[in-house]
């Protein structure tokens, strides 16, 4: 592969197309671009680190999550007791919430507590948050 040279070639890449590991780095620089309006630095790690696919961390130097990236609005026991963040896009908007917390507000609202997935595995999540929960959400929800 050769250096090249002149103006950088710039075409959009279509989302869909990309594979899973393409996906998670897109996602990864969309949030970071994010946080970093407010003043976060994000840094991807090469494997989770107790869970979490990237750190985050304030210039205040107080403020520092680990964060697990996700597709979708997730809860799962492997995250639990873990201090998880977890992020993840809907649409355009960018939801950081505090796993366990989360998982709690959602178990607490009953709305998923008959499926098999919930009541056996102890993990849900879903294609596009319902009206519910994206009541739940709203704290967190990082505007761009």
């Amino acid at each position: 592969m050769e250096t090249q040279t002149g103006p950088i070639s710039l075409k959009r890449v279509e989302y869909s197309k990309l594979n899973a590991r393409q996906k998670e780095n897109y996602n990864f620089h969309r949030a970071a671009a994010i946080l970093s309006e407010y003043g976060y630095n994000s840094i991807l790690l090469s494997d989770d680190w107790i869970g979490a696919d990237f750190i985050a961390y304030h210039l205040d130097g107080t403020n520092f999550y680990r964060v697990q990236l996700k597709g979708r609005l997730t809860i799962d026991d492997k995250y639990r007791r873990k201090g998880l963040h977890i992020a993840f896009f809907n649409g355009r908007d960018l939801y950081v919430y505090p796993h366990d917390e989360m998982a709690e507000k959602i178990d607490a609202a009953g709305r998923i507590n008959d499926s098999v997935s919930w009541s056996k595995y102890r993990s849900y999540s879903w294609p596009s948050p319902p009206s519910w929960a994206l009541k739940l959400l709203e704290e967190y929800q990082v505007p761009a």
